[in-house]
């Protein structure tokens, strides 16, 4: 196994224009208590919305109607917004290369949105 090539992978997308833009866009939002305050709410509900759905169950209401107002919070401000969005890119991103590494070795991933 050649690590040399992880770490080169590493930077090259520590060096790439998404992670960049993400690293802006975090700085930004973050400068706010309260816009870090609802993105930790809203990634803590996020994670209980998908591990319901996946279970095949669904979420409270209360804890629903909270998820839906602190997205509708989110998504409407310009900065919040635009990061939310840069970090699902992101992720796409990581989980693309991800699966091309799993393909090399042979794996098969069962992974919504990957194909």
């Amino acid at each position: 196994m050649n690590y040399d090539l992880a770490h080169a992978l590493a930077k090259q997308i520590n060096e790439s224009a998404e992670v960049r833009e993400y690293q802006r866009l975090k700085e930004i939002v973050e400068e706010s208590e309260t816009t870090r305050a609802l993105l930790k709410e809203y990634k803590r509900l996020q994670m209980m919305v998908q591990m319901a759905a996946m279970s095949g169950q669904s979420l409270p209401g209360d804890d629903m109607s909270r998820f839906q107002s602190i997205s509708s919070l989110l998504y409407g401000g310009t900065d919040t917004s635009a990061f939310l969005l840069s970090e699902m890119r992101l992720q796409q991103a990581l989980a693309d290369i991800y699966n091309i590494i799993a393909k090399a070795a042979g794996m098969q991933l069962d992974l919504p949105g990957l194909e």
